[in-house]
């Protein structure tokens, strides 16, 4: 397979790069403030530099394990496909930014119960699990090459996507979008998977939604 986590390659390289990226996400963040910009294209792009500053700090363990036995190059791919992961996740996210410019109290409460319930869930965990443990996961899912280092990426995407697609949801209906809610699911993300007792927090994050939930609906 290839995997020996005792070799230590300079990954200097790929640890700045994805500071700069990263650093310069939240300064287009900070510089759009809480308003989206208009039409499909300008969204979903802002979406996706959102994405990236929110995700790829808690994603760094991954790539930079990778980076150990791999090129600059092939790191890169690998941190594009689980961008391009998220921005594909924009267009529905775009949808329903578009079909609830106003939402009610009621459907701001459902979506906060809904997450908090599937904060709780098995699913959320085993994604988490996979999220935490990025040794495991190269272990696990290794390909070779530059088009291996894309699927990487990608199926690491996709185990992010169903470890925070309910916060998401939150974000997007109950935050408007706005820039204290990014912070706040962003610091969440990365507690969850970053920190020691980060399953637990997940959970207690997971109530305090319900708890939530239920005083906006009622």
């Amino acid at each position: 397979m290839g995997l020996d986590v005792s070799v230590r390659q300079p990954t200097l390289v790929v640890g700045a790069g994805l500071l700069l990226v990263s650093v310069a996400a939240w300064a287009a963040l900070l510089a759009m403030g809480d308003e989206m910009p208009m039409g499909a294209g300008l969204w979903i792009g802002a979406w996706t530099v959102m994405m990236a500053a929110m995700m790829l700090p808690s994603t760094s363990p991954l790539v930079l394990l990778y980076a150990r036995q791999s090129t600059a190059m092939s790191s890169a791919l690998l941190t594009a496909g689980y961008v391009a992961v998220w921005a594909g996740v924009g267009l529905a996210a775009y949808g329903v930014d578009m079909r609830l410019p106003d939402p009610s109290n009621g459907v701001v409460g459902a979506v906060l119960i809904g997450a908090g319930l599937y904060q709780l869930t098995p699913l959320k965990t085993a994604c988490l699990k996979r999220c935490r443990n990025p040794a495991d996961f190269l272990v696990t899912h290794w390909r070779r090459g530059k088009v291996g280092a894309l699927r990487l990426g990608v199926e690491h995407g996709a185990y992010c996507v169903g470890c925070c697609w309910a916060l998401m949801g939150v974000l997007i209906v109950a935050g408007s979008m706005s820039l204290a809610w990014v912070v706040a699911i962003a610091l969440v993300v990365t507690g969850e998977k970053l920190l020691p007792a980060g399953q637990l927090l997940g959970r207690l994050g997971g109530v305090g939604l319900l708890v939530a939930g239920i005083v906006v609906a009622l």
